[in-house]
């Protein structure tokens, strides 16, 4: 839950950095990068050392799927509205529950499937209106939906590569290949990397500190312990924390159809947590000892 709200500060942040969407997203992953790498080369060298090149495989195109879900999703709130964009990148776990079945074989229960579908249907419901009105909006929505389509390949290799990696060492080495993918993206697009604001530079390490290092970090060492579906469905509060904080921060009022809708995608993260505790083993404790 800590990620969640973590993570939800996030568009809120972005709105307030006068930069260009691409330079947001290098440096939010740069800075949040640093620590966790010299962290990782610091208590993590003989787990680096041990790590084979399949697993330096799945480690890169983790780091590629993160880059371009924050390169996409970012550039969506240049088009759309917060509510929106982030109702949209969270209709993740529809792409998880399909990308954890073919990779993963994790199946997912009747219950799961309702929660699902009413996240997803709470998610539409709260972006419709961009819909209808075309131009800019729509090129925002479409943007957020390849932003949430990238977000759930991160998350699916993630839950395969936790098995046998340590948190530090996961995030120290995806989040670097995501920042130098980023920064290296500069060379080839226009767009400026320096020359902002000090509030600006405040917020690209605001954001770096709390949605990035808190909230992904802890999303990512939740992986270890939960299904995948779990912890993508769990982030559907997102968009329900992240329009309440646009209201006073940006003035961005939700109207019945935003408020219908992130209902029902609270209802659908009930309905996946009961799920996952209906999978889950028993702890010692509280299993029945055999007369």
């Amino acid at each position: 839950m800590l990620g969640v709200v973590a993570v939800s500060w996030a568009a809120p942040l972005i709105r307030f950095a006068e930069a260009p969407s691409l330079a947001i997203s290098a440096w939010r992953l740069t800075f949040a990068a640093t620590p966790l790498l010299a962290l990782a080369l610091l208590r993590g060298r003989s787990e680096l050392a041990s790590l084979t090149a399949r697993t330096w495989g799945w480690l890169v195109l983790s780091g590629l799927a993160l880059a371009l879900h924050f390169a996409t999703w970012i550039a969506s709130l240049q088009y759309t509205t917060v509510a929106s964009s982030v109702a949209l990148v969270t209709t993740q776990p529809v792409w998880v529950a399909l990308f954890a079945w073919l990779v993963l074989s994790e199946r997912v229960g009747p219950r799961g499937l309702a929660a699902i579908g009413l996240c997803l249907a709470g998610s539409v419901l709260i972006g419709a209106r961009d819909f209808a009105l075309g131009g800019q909006a729509l090129w925002g929505d479409v943007l957020a939906v390849l932003g949430a389509i990238l977000a759930a390949v991160y998350f699916v290799i993630g839950r395969r590569v936790r098995e046998a990696l340590s948190l530090g060492t996961y995030v120290g080495v995806v989040y670097s290949v995501a920042a130098v993918a980023l920064m290296g993206s500069h060379l080839f697009v226009d767009t400026p990397l320096t020359g902002f604001t000090p509030r600006t530079w405040a917020v690209l390490a605001g954001l770096a500190l709390v949605p990035q290092l808190i909230g992904h970090s802890l999303l990512n060492a939740s992986l270890r312990h939960l299904s995948t579906p779990f912890v993508a469905v769990s982030t559907l509060g997102e968009p329900v924390l992240a329009t309440l904080w646009a209201v006073p921060l940006l003035g961005e009022k939700p109207d019945w159809v935003q408020l219908v809708g992130g209902g029902m995608a609270l209802v659908g993260v009930v309905l996946m947590a009961r799920e996952e505790a209906l999978r889950q083993p028993a702890p010692p404790d509280m299993v029945p000892a055999a007369d």
